[in-house]
């Protein structure tokens, strides 16, 4: 009897963790979530960061996989025309209007089209009722009212092909020769979102205006809006707008399709001398689609892939740390294909030119080593960690995020057809699973990843290097190959082998009205700090005295200037990166030191929880730098593979241009980076001047922000940052004498074998720098910003897109810079250019206008209002106030400043700054 009872009780068991592993993911139940009766599904949340703003989105089950033969493109030309005319807003308008109420084109206001699904983002001000109203009938507008007017639809094609034209490079040519092995006997090999160039010029309007018919339909719709507002209002607004589009009768069948299965390995070997960078890929596709994740039992799996993914990316991380690494990044995961539902495991690495047979080997080795061996208990222990690290951090911080987050999860949620869960039911899932979940079964992943079916090998390059009988031997070799176990060795428990004698605080200030307090501590060192509620979860950390390469002299800038950047790969206090990595698993506190050209300093961010790791790390860069030839040597060895080839790039080759031609006669100018000059980067005297960098404390100043406990930050400081040596150096930055061009200059250049060119306008020069003059040249970007998208896209055609940017510095000494840059065709370089400077030389002679002068005011006081809630700006604002003595109030009268910018305060600088001419840069494609 007892062992029925036994029995009963044992199956009884089972049976509930069937039913448990079973459940379905709940959704997050502070999100209303319903749907109209025409099919529209719509998600609503109250959340209030940003504070007077709701976040919108219009996300369509619906992208080029859907294209007939005859509208190539057109998914994503048919994202273009609802900005173009719908039934409420003529051709302009709604640009126009959202401007108007401080909604910047392309920054905020935006859409994208990808080969499953097209999304509209639209960020809306809700300080008035009427603009919220505004914003649900434009996402209405979108849905279903599009103009798609012969007239717009042919002046919108010119913008499309600048956009193609502008991703046409090496690496979208490679694409086309290998995308049917990738994707093999599937439609999405034929779909990119793009399109084709000889479909966008011709395309009929009625093949538009049948995918508009057939694909946005509110079945295949939902709105999403969260932000500040109520969700009764919020839902009312959807039903309001929304309710009246009708259902469609007999709608058009939407097809699925997915990736044939192949017996074979493709293998593709691409090359094109134009490609920058190499790589290798390994694709390992799976017969079968998969299945979202919608219930618990899938939710366990993900975390057994997301351990599996981590513990091997460590071991390739090692590799890339080692002397001699046999790629320059590289990485294992399984994940998506182009095909929604179909996953693949894939091995990827960054490698030189002639080093894509030995990355694929490194690739091969470490997989083929995990399938033989699996990973060992101290890995998984430190890859758990991690993810617990990381969800408690999203579940401190889970009434603290922004708008744009979640409403990001839950539109990829409703085009995946799976459950949004809480923050608060993931980290509970989590971390109750974790313990049960085995080392064995992370290990049985790989076994079914591996196969020799489905598989494909992908090796793109500037020249072939690899031939096909090579990879073939590689794949079979690596079965065979004679190999050992991974060796976990162990680590310290702490980066801190000998604790520091603490110092004292010697002084204290507090600025209310900043809500910052500094403390002096006794070696002289400043630290300021500000403690706020934006993130429950964390700190922000910076720090910066005056000197850096300045003081160098000029031998020994050009000695160093390429050594810098790798005197942190040795790691610190005898601890490599590799062992570095190990001993802070689970714990999130990151920190880097700098030399930059007039200070050197840190940049950083920790959990409260791990303040102490971070002050450990800015104490031993301080004070225990390791200094290791060979870890140099493999900096500079992938540093020589990554650039051995990047100037092959028409991009890369123009910066490198333009930067020699600019600094024409600098003496302190070390140029582009090159293979050639990192291999003649003097180790031994940058290590040398990184230590007379970081000798003397006393006139470092430390800021931290964020969830800050006054009482350990001090005590931390004490102990850490007062045990810092100290001379009472009190130096500052030199100014050298040299100066880039400043006037009319005009330098042409020639590379590249697309139909694509680059322009480059720059006004740039010493000023006569204040606070009042450097808000006002703000303003000289914004509103050119406005009217070059108003005349080159809009008016032209002749743009996808066009930047113009403006500044004013303070230090090194006072100077302003102002830029236009832009892509096109080279036939309309002179047009665009000169259409480009007119705007400039109307700015001098008139000012703006002042529709767009309060344009600019209103978004970048928009803008403002949304930084003041983010400890970022409040780092760098602290920090700016000392490195740039800079005015503390500014942040508090920011919105009172810029609304007192007038026309004419635009128009004086412009007059004074912008009359001598541009410096003119042009790439062209070689004849």
């Amino acid at each position: 009897m007892k062992k029925v009872v036994k029995l009963f009780t044992l199956v009884l068991f089972v049976s509930q963790i069937v039913v448990a592993q079973s459940t379905k993911i709940p959704n997050d139940p502070s999100v209303k979530t319903g749907k109209l009766s025409n099919g529209l599904t719509y998600f609503v949340k109250q959340n209030a960061k940003p504070a007077n703003k709701v976040e919108l989105r219009l996300a369509i089950k619906a992208g080029s996989v859907l294209e007939d033969e005859d509208q190539l493109g057109l998914a994503h030309f048919m994202e273009h025309m609802n900005f173009n005319g719908t039934k409420d807003f003529k051709r302009n308008e709604l640009v126009d209007y959202l401007q108007s109420i401080g909604v910047k084109f392309g920054s905020h206001l935006n859409a994208y089209t990808g080969f499953d699904q097209t999304v509209y983002i639209l960020p809306i001000p809700t300080d008035d009722p009427a603009k919220l109203d505004k914003g649900f009938q434009i996402i209405e507008n979108w849905a279903h009212g599009a103009l798609l007017e012969g007239k717009d639809i042919d002046e919108e094609r010119g913008v499309v092909l600048e956009e193609y034209r502008s991703r046409r490079d090496a690496n979208s040519r490679m694409l086309e020769n290998y995308i049917d092995k990738i994707a093999y006997g599937s439609k999405y090999a034929k779909r990119l979102p793009i399109g084709t160039k000889e479909n966008i010029e011709n395309f009929k309007h009625e093949s538009i205006r049948r995918f508009f018919k057939d694909w946005y339909r509110p079945d295949l719709m939902a709105v999403i809006a969260v932000g500040d507002a109520d969700v009764t209002v919020l839902e009312e607004k959807i039903k309001k707008y929304f309710s009246k589009i009708p259902a469609v009768k007999n709608p058009r069948k939407k097809e699925s399709y997915t990736l044939k299965n192949h017996k074979e390995t493709f293998i593709a070997i691409e090359a094109d001398k134009e490609a920058p960078f190499s790589s290798v890929e390994i694709m390992y596709k799976d017969r079968e689609d998969r299945k979202p994740v919608t219930t618990v039992d899938g939710y366990r799996k993900s975390l057994i892939n997301n351990l599996f993914d981590q513990m091997i990316n460590n071991r390739f991380d090692e590799l890339v740390n080692s002397e001699n690494p046999p790629f320059t990044y590289g990485f294992s995961y399984y994940g998506g294909t182009l095909a929604k539902d179909r996953g693949a495991f894939q091995s990827q690495a960054g490698t030189s030119a002639e080093g894509q047979l030995k990355g694929l080997e490194a690739l091969l080795t470490e997989n083929e080593r995990v399938k033989r061996f699996g990973f060992q208990k101290g890995e998984f222990e430190r890859a758990k960690k991690n993810i617990v690290s990381r969800i408690e951090k999203s579940f401190k911080d889970r009434n603290k995020r922004e708008s744009s987050r979640i409403t990001g999860a839950l539109v990829s949620g409703f085009l995946d057809n799976r459950p949004v869960a809480s923050v608060e039911w993931s980290y509970e899932t989590t971390l109750k699973m974790l313990p049960s979940i085995q080392l064995s079964e992370v290990n049985n992943l790989i076994k079914n990843y591996l196969h020799d079916d489905n598989r494909v090998v992908v090796i793109t390059g500037p020249k072939k290097t690899v031939t096909e009988a090579q990879v073939l031997k590689a794949l079979n070799d690596v079965k065979t190959k004679e190999l050992k176990p991974y060796e976990d060795k162990a680590v310290a428990s702490s980066l801190i082998t000998k604790v520091p004698t603490a110092g004292t605080v010697t002084k204290t200030m507090t600025n209310d009205k900043l809500g910052s307090k500094t403390i002096v501590l006794s070696n002289g060192a400043k630290i300021t700090f500000k403690k706020t509620d934006f993130k429950n979860d964390e700190i922000l950390f910076s720090a910066f005295s005056y000197g850096g390469t300045s003081l160098y002299t000029n031998e020994e800038l050009k000695a160093t200037s390429f050594a810098n950047g790798g005197l942190t790969e040795a790691g610190i206090n005898g601890f490599n990166l590799n062992d570095m990595s190990k001993m802070m698993s689970g714990k999130i506190a990151r920190v880097r030191p700098y030399i930059g050209s007039i200070s050197e300093g840190f940049s950083g961010s920790a959990s409260p929880k791990y303040l102490e790791e971070l002050f450990q790390q800015v104490h031993l860069y301080f004070t225990a730098l390791n200094k290791d030839e060979k870890a140099f040597k493999s900096f500079v060895n992938k540093q020589k593979s990554f650039l051995g080839n990047v100037l092959a790039s028409p991009r890369f080759f123009f910066q490198k241009e333009m930067g020699d031609f600019m600094n024409e006669g600098n003496p302190r100018y070390n140029g582009f980076p090159s293979p050639e000059k990192y291999e003649a980067a003097d180790y031994n005297l940058a290590y040398k001047k990184y230590q007379e960098r970081f000798a003397d404390a006393s006139d470092f100043n430390f800021y931290f922000v964020g969830n800050v406990d006054e009482n350990k930050l001090t005590e931390l400081a004490k102990k850490y940052i007062a045990s810092l040596p100290s001379t009472n150096s009190k130096e500052s930055y030199k100014v050298h004498d040299f100066r880039p061009k400043t006037g009319s200059h005009k330098k042409v250049v020639s590379k590249g074998k697309d139909p694509k060119s680059t322009v480059s306008i720059r006004y740039q020069g010493e000023a006569d720098y204040n606070e009042k003059d450097a808000l006002v040249f703000d303003f000289i970007g914004e509103v050119v910003g406005i009217k070059l998208t108003e005349k080159l896209r809009e008016k032209e055609s002749g743009v996808y897109s066009a930047g113009a940017r403006s500044g004013m510095s303070k230090l090194p000494y006072g100077r302003y810079s102002f830029s236009i840059g832009f892509p096109c065709a080279p036939e309309n370089v002179d047009k665009l250019k000169d259409i480009s400077i007119a705007e400039v030389e109307s700015l001098i002679k008139n000012g703006p206008s002042v529709e767009d002068l309060e344009k600019a005011k209103k978004g970048m006081i928009n803008d403002h209002k949304d930084n003041i809630k983010k400890n970022r700006f409040w780092l760098n604002t602290l920090q700016g106030i000392d490195y740039s003595n800079s005015n503390p109030d500014d942040v508090f009268t920011f919105e009172e400043r810029v609304n007192a910018v007038t026309a004419k305060d635009i128009q004086k600088l412009a007059k004074k700054y912008l009359s001598s001419g541009p410096i003119l840069g042009i790439l062209n494609p070689e004849k």
